[in-house]
């Protein structure tokens, strides 16, 4: 911390008491660690991000594994019920078209 040790000097030699010089030095010592980030904290953060990421990529892939599964019993339900109908359409037809056949002959 040259910094500090400078801005003491600095303080010292513009005739501020040596009592308050220290004690402005350790305010904006207190002041620096709880505000500024080190090298060491930013790279924790960055480890927790990563870390945070990844789980939540799995989840989104989880999901999306689920949602897939889900689209593909309803489609298979919905082909079913439509598969169902048009042969129940294609049967009224059949026999709407024998009635006719059978009036006019």
């Amino acid at each position: 911390m040259s910094v500090v040790y400078s801005m003491y000097d600095a303080l010292v030699s513009i005739n501020v008491p040596d009592e308050k010089a220290r004690a402005v030095i350790d305010a904006m010592e207190r002041e620096m660690m709880e505000k500024l980030a080190t090298r060491a904290d930013l790279r924790h953060a960055r480890e927790l991000t990563a870390r945070d990421l990844q789980a939540f990529r799995t989840e989104v892939s989880r999901d999306l594994e689920a949602l897939r599964t889900e689209m593909h019993y309803s489609l298979d339900k919905l082909q079913s019920r439509l598969t169902s109908r048009l042969g129940t359409l294609c049967g009224a037809w059949a026999g709407m078209l024998f009635a006719l056949l059978k009036l006019t002959s």
